[in-house]
């Protein structure tokens, strides 16, 4: 069985380092399966949405959060903007 020896990704300061990195780098070389998806969100929030949720709703979005490394508040966001996009 071949085993891999990946090497270790950098740590990048700036847009640009990242830019540069990528540009540059044989990706091949290093171990991405770590890697999650990530959104960026540049539209300024404008608007503001108030509403009265069970207790026991609001605990699970916290904690499937939680297991996402996000705000509770960004991952309702990003299921209702899943859901209107799909």
């Amino acid at each position: 069985m071949k085993t891999h020896n990946h090497k270790p990704m950098p740590s990048l300061a700036n847009d640009a380092a990242a830019e540069h990195f990528i540009e540059t780098a044989d990706l091949s070389k290093y171990n991405l399966s770590d890697f999650k998806p990530m959104h960026f969100e540049f539209e300024p929030k404008t608007a503001a949405l108030n509403m009265r949720l069970p207790q026991n709703l609001l605990d699970a979005l916290k904690i499937k959060a939680q297991k996402k490394g996000i705000p509770y508040t960004r991952y309702v966001r990003l299921l209702l903007e899943y859901d209107v996009t799909h």
